[in-house]
C-alpha cells in the first residue's frame, strides 16, 4: 500500500479561476517510490464550483472536492485536513502553485528525521506580469530548532518563513487542531504552534509560486492594520506564549534554545505527543 501525502486547497471567490494552474504544478511532482499524493480541495461556501475550473477532475481519483458553510480560508484549510488521510499534510493555494520537486523534499526531509515535525521552504512571488520575484533573509536551510521562529515574528509581526509552504506530520496538525479560525493569520498561527511544540526544517530550495494578484486576501486593508490586525496578532501571541509555556519554553523572545534560561522539556511529560507521532507514523518511539 503506498504512503499518502495530503495537499490541502482551500477554494474561494476569485481563487478557483487559477486552479487548473495548481493542478499542473501538482501533476508535475515526482515522489519517492511508494508514495503518492491525494487533493482535498476545499469548497469555501456552496457556490464555489470548483471542479468547473479542472480538466474532469472525475478522471483522476487523487482529486477529493468537497463543500463546507463558508467560513473563510483557513477554517476551510481544517475541514479538507479533517477529510484527509495522508501521513504528512501539506498547504497548497489555490492560486498558488508548487515549484518541482517540492513534494519529494518534503518527503524526504520528514521521513530522514524522525524528530522534525514540519517543514518550510523558500518562496518566490509571482507577478502579474508573469515574472516572479525572490527575497533575501531566509534562513539557512536545516533544522528549525524548536522556538526559533518566535523571536522573529514578536520584532517583526511577520514571520521569517512562508506560512504557505508547511508541510506538517499528522499528529501534531491534529494537536493543533489545524489552522488558527482567523480571517487571516490563520496560517502565521499554525506556524508559531508548531515552532513552540517541535523542531522545523528549512528547506532551501524554492517550494512555492505565490502569486500577487488584486483578488487575494492579503490585499484587504484590514490585512496589516487597524483593530482586527490587533486581535489577530494579541490571539497568535496568546496561542503561542501558551503553547510555549506549557511545552517547557521561555516566552522571553530574547532567549533562544540553548540560552540561559532556556531549557528542553521532558519527553515523557508534556512533549508526550513526539511519541504518539511516531507511532502514529510507523516510527520508532522517541
Amino acid at each position: 500500500m503506498k504512503k499518502i501525502i495530503s495537499i490541502v486547497t482551500p477554494v474561494h471567490g476569485q481563487g478557483a479561476r487559477f486552479l487548473s494552474e495548481a493542478y499542473t504544478s501538482l501533476r508535475s511532482q515526482s515522489l519517492p517510490d511508494g508514495w503518492s499524493w491525494e487533493w482535498c480541495v476545499q469548497e469555501d461556501g456552496s457556490d464555489v464550483q470548483a471542479s468547473a475550473y479542472l480538466p474532469d477532475p472525475a478522471n483522476d481519483p487523487r482529486i477529493r472536492i468537497s463543500a463546507s458553510r463558508r467560513g473563510g480560508p483557513h477554517v476551510a484549510r481544517t475541514m479538507a485536513f479533517a477529510r484527509s488521510t495522508g501521513v504528512y499534510v501539506k498547504n497548497l493555494d489555490a492560486d498558488d502553485q508548487l515549484a518541482a520537486g517540492t513534494l519529494a523534499r518534503d518527503i524526504a526531509v520528514l521521513e530522514e528525521h524522525p524528530a522534525v515535525g514540519w517543514t518550510t521552504s523558500r518562496a518566490v512571488d509571482l507577478l502579474e506580469d508573469g515574472s516572479t520575484v525572490s527575497f533575501e533573509g531566509d534562513p539557512a536551510p536545516g533544522r528549525l530548532p524548536r522556538g526559533t521562529a518566535y523571536g522573529f515574528w514578536v520584532e517583526h509581526r511577520r514571520p521569517r518563513i512562508h506560512p504557505a509552504t508547511l508541510c506538517v506530520r499528522r499528529p501534531l496538525l491534529a494537536l493543533l487542531g489545524g489552522w488558527m479560525a482567523l480571517p487571516a493569520s490563520g496560517d502565521t498561527g499554525l506556524l508559531l504552534g508548531l515552532d513552540a511544540l517541535a523542531d522545523g526544517w528549512f528547506v532551501g530550495d524554492t517550494g512555492l509560486v505565490y502569486r500577487k494578484h488584486p483578488g487575494q486576501i492579503t490585499t484587504h486593508p484590514h490585512h496589516r492594520a487597524g483593530a482586527e490586525w490587533e486581535a489577530r496578532m494579541s490571539l497568535i501571541q496568546e496561542h503561542a506564549d501558551a503553547l510555549r509555556a506549557w511545552s517547557g519554553l521561555t516566552t522571553d523572545a530574547n532567549c533562544p534554545p540553548g540560552a540561559a534560561g532556556w531549557e528542553e522539556p521532558d519527553t515523557k511529560g508534556p512533549d508526550r505527543w513526539r511519541r504518539g507521532m511516531h507511532q502514529r507514523s510507523g516510527y520508532e518511539q522517541a
